[in-house]
């Protein structure tokens, strides 16, 4: 699968109320017709509450 671009994945996210849960970014990503790439990036990412949409764009950065 290729890296998605962090800045992609939060074309999904935009209005999205911090901090939000991993099952928040992808219950909107979702909502927002982000292709499969962006999804399965976010489903990979850790289980926990993300303050910022930076804090989102770091984890994003460390996935593999």
């Amino acid at each position: 699968m290729a890296k998605v671009n962090p800045v992609q994945v939060q074309k999904f996210l935009g209005g999205l109320d911090y901090p939000a849960s991993k099952q928040d970014l992808v219950k909107r990503a979702e909502q927002e017709g982000a292709d499969d790439n962006a999804r399965s990036t976010l489903k990979q990412l850790p289980d926990e509450d993300y303050e910022t949409p930076a804090d989102v764009s770091e984890a994003i950065g460390k996935v593999e």
